[in-house]
């Protein structure tokens, strides 16, 4: 999902659901189930005559505007928690109580519209309650004599059978509305973990490229101070360099931010030359990484990148080394050694180890130095030509547990 698109997306998404919540179209499908109150109006115009019939048909239109009302889905934790719902829902069941004296039997039909607006804020909690429903269309009729129902006229009504009818697919429908809606917030929770997740990649990367860049400009920009007056040429050379190196860095970082990383383990041994060499390290790195396995170049890359600069920061170390083979990579020095709090470089480098299902190991060397370990599950690779068998072995940094920028 991309997370430039997908909040956009998901209140779009919201919206549509509001719209069919709150809307008119809301209006549409509670107006729907009111045409089954002309039985009701039958039985009244039946049953009733005079004031009584009039209170009948004003108990009918009252109840049939409450229902219009009633919200029976919520789209908020806070709609859901209101008294709203249980005052209107009392105003219907009191409506309905009221109308039964006058329509008599058919007057039942308004408890249908009761165990739809129970179903859909109870869901299966709701059971006793249409379980009363039904029992109480079925057998008050009887019960009361002079309205001269018998069992057989109680089922011709079909509401003792409508409302359990009724009340299952209610349950369904509701369970397919808050499926809807449970899918709606886990899209807004992975939009916001990809949003998230966006901005700890690019401050991971940017930390990353910007800690080797800025070293390696400060020590050319410290060696051009020095050479200022004792070799010109030399400093204006340096200069060059780190303007170069800036004008690199600042692609670096555009190239991050828009989610592009051309780091590859070659270009890392390329550019991690002249930065040992320019404080006086010696570094012995690779001329060639054929003998990793290419999926594991872009994370070991890193790691190079990560040593390096550590070993110029930290490490106070004459000499650092790297050995390589398809699925580790092992960088060493042999300065002080000493455990500091880790760095965002060294947490960020064992994120990037986890996520490709490696491990990083980093501690003290004895007698002296820091070793920085990087391996991955193993791979199928080619073997090594003959050739390639000194190219294991070259420079880079210590960065340890304890010891990152």
């Amino acid at each position: 999902m991309d997370p430039k698109t997908a909040p956009q997306a998901e209140a779009e998404w919201v919206a549509t659901q509001r719209k069919w919540i709150w809307g008119w179209r809301r209006l549409v499908l509670l107006a729907l189930p009111l045409v089954y109150l002309i039985y009701v109006v039958g039985a009244v115009r039946q049953n009733s005559h005079g004031a009584a019939a009039v209170a009948g048909y004003a108990v009918l239109a009252a109840f049939a505007a409450c229902w219009l009302a009633v919200p029976l889905v919520s789209t908020t934790a806070a709609e859901s928690s209101g008294r709203r719902f249980w005052i209107w829902y009392a105003v219907l069941v009191a409506l309905a109580v009221a109308e039964l004296p006058i329509a008599r039997a058919a007057g039942f039909v308004l408890c249908v519209f009761i165990t739809i607006a129970t179903v859909a804020r109870l869901g299966a909690r709701s059971a006793p309650i249409v379980a009363a429903l039904a029992l109480g269309a079925l057998l008050i009729p009887i019960a009361i004599g002079p309205w001269h129902d018998n069992l057989a006229a109680a089922f011709d009504t079909v509401t003792p059978i409508a409302i359990p009818v009724v009340a299952l697919t209610m349950f369904a429908v509701m369970q397919v509305l808050r499926g809807n809606q449970a899918l709606a917030e886990a899209r807004a929770e992975l939009a916001r973990l990809a949003a998230e997740n966006e901005r700890i990649r690019i401050a991971r990367d940017l930390h990353d490229l910007l800690g080797h860049s800025l070293t390696t400009i400060t020590v050319k920009a410290g060696l051009a101070r020095r050479l200022g007056s004792a070799d010109p040429a030399r400093a204006v050379d340096q200069i060059a360099e780190v303007e170069e190196l800036s004008r690199r860095a600042l692609a670096d970082v555009r190239a991050a931010v828009s989610g592009y990383r051309d780091v590859t383990l070659v270009n890392e041994l390329a550019r991690g030359r002249e930065l040992p060499r320019a404080v006086g390290i010696t570094a012995d790195l690779p001329t060639a990484a054929d003998v990793v396995d290419p999926a594991n170049q872009e994370l070991f890359g890193w790691a190079v990148r990560e040593g390096l600069t550590n070993v110029i920061r930290h490490a106070r170390a004459s000499s650092c080394a790297v050995r390589l083979s398809p699925s580790s990579i092992e960088i060493t020095d042999d300065g002080i050694g000493s455990a500091a709090p880790a760095g965002n470089g060294l947490r960020g480098l064992r994120e990037r180890v986890a996520a490709a299902g490696g491990t990083l190991d980093a501690g003290p060397l004895q007698p002296k130095g820091w070793q920085l370990r990087v391996r991955l599950p193993a791979a199928v690779t080619r073997l090594p030509a003959d050739g390639d068998a000194g190219t294991t072995e070259a420079a880079s940094s210590a960065a340890g547990q304890g010891r990152g920028h």
